[in-house]
């Protein structure tokens, strides 16, 4: 390979989340040590890679001119993401449809307040990313849950019960696309379905597609908005190059809808916030994200295809206690610890404590999450073998 996948990070004194957790936040699962983090980050959604030297050397060159002032998103910037989505999506977007968020997260926090009101209901497929869940109720919406299910080797939507959700009055529907934390890349027949259902009940779509990227071989990502003009009338799509190439610090996403109005609404919710400057750097990394990191790209989902065959062999061979379904997306697990006879709790317990291993905890993704972990592969391999060994160990 060109690029350099197996060199050892040293992420001391970079204040980064990974390892240096804010240990009174109630999504942190491992708070309860006290005495320091040290443990194996496997946990927090960024890689353990170095963003690709096309970025790097946009910041070191916008960081030479030494003028940090105001900064919109240049034309140059949104067409060097028009180019992006058209090459590898063929998905085709105008300027005026696209707008600006400092996250994915961020855009779901505008997109429920600009759409629904006070005690609307708003539909999520669980298990999924915890902040779908927090941002609906903290909004003082009412969360609708249709849980997955495990058919064919792995997660599908209960459309039956989807439809049955649908028609409770829900307004709107955030969709996770591919999905975190299960690893589906919904297909474009899965996409059209779920498209026109929330069509047929007027429910207005909020696509995150921030993993839409790291789509692994022999899947092919497919843009909700895409699928038909009817779909893309009631969709917003958010995207951003920070889960892609590792920038997410850089706080700086893109959001898309071909209606004048749905972008409307979400331009006025997020104008009186002041959320539509970004910082300069997050701008000049997009731009040379989408012009110049193809090449790193493409060799980073064989890297992780990798991974993650690494780890399915690992865990079929000295882990008969786990169960794994290969994602089809991301650089993400999700694992099923039920198999060790363990409690939820008690495997917390083992995994920080004894294996020094930190992974997510499946509650936060919702109920359907007891007995589950999430681990993050987006690492050398040396860094993923060595976690499953001290898994092996501890258990």
């Amino acid at each position: 390979m060109k690029y350099d996948f197996t060199s050892i990070l040293n992420r001391d004194g970079m204040d980064a989340i990974a390892v240096n957790p804010p240990m009174n936040a109630s999504w942190i699962s491992f708070a309860p040590i006290k005495e320091g983090f040290d443990l194996i980050p496997m946990w927090v959604a960024d890689m353990d890679f170095k963003a690709a030297p096309q970025i790097v050397k946009a910041a070191e060159e916008c960081c030479k001119r030494a003028v940090f002032g105001y900064t919109f998103r240049t034309e140059e910037a949104k067409q060097a993401f028009i180019g992006w989505v058209g090459r590898r999506y063929n998905w085709s977007v105008r300027p005026e449809w696209m707008s600006i968020s400092p996250g994915v997260v961020t855009a779901l926090c505008v997109s429920v307040r600009a759409f629904t009101e006070k005690g609307d209901k708003v539909l999520i497929l669980t298990p999924v990313y915890p902040p779908f869940l927090g941002v609906v109720n903290d909004s003082e919406r009412e969360l609708v849950c249709s849980s997955l299910i495990i058919q064919n080797g792995h997660y599908e939507v209960d459309w039956e019960d989807f439809e049955n959700k649908l028609r409770q009055g829900v307004k709107l529907f955030i969709l996770s696309n591919s999905h975190n934390p299960v690893g589906r890349v919904w297909t474009r027949v899965e996409l059209e379905r779920m498209g026109q259902l929330c069509c047929k009940y007027n429910v207005i779509i909020l696509s995150d597609e921030i993993h839409a990227d790291l789509a692994l071989p022999g899947y092919q990502h497919t843009v909700m908005a895409s699928v038909s003009e009817e779909i893309a009338a009631c969709t917003l799509t958010a995207m951003a190059p920070s889960k892609t190439f590792n920038i997410a610090g850089m706080m700086n996403s893109l959001v898309i809808a071909s209606s004048k109005d749905l972008l409307d609404r979400y331009n006025k919710v997020m104008y009186a916030l002041h959320l539509d400057v970004g910082n300069i750097f997050g701008h000049v990394t997009l731009k040379a994200a989408y012009l110049y990191g193809e090449e790193w790209l493409n060799e980073l989902v064989v890297y992780l295809k990798g991974n993650v065959d690494f780890a399915a062999d690992y865990i079929q061979r000295e882990l008969p206690y786990l169960k794994m379904i290969k994602p089809e997306g991301s650089f993400l697990l999700w694992l099923d610890f039920r198999g060790t006879g363990l409690t939820h709790e008690e495997v917390g317990d083992i995994l920080v404590r004894k294996a020094k291993v930190a992974l997510n905890d499946g509650i936060p993704f919702g109920k359907e999450g007891y007995g589950f972990r999430r681990m993050n592969i987006g690492c050398p391999r040396s860094i993923l073998q060595e976690g499953l060994e001290r898994i092996k160990r501890a258990f």
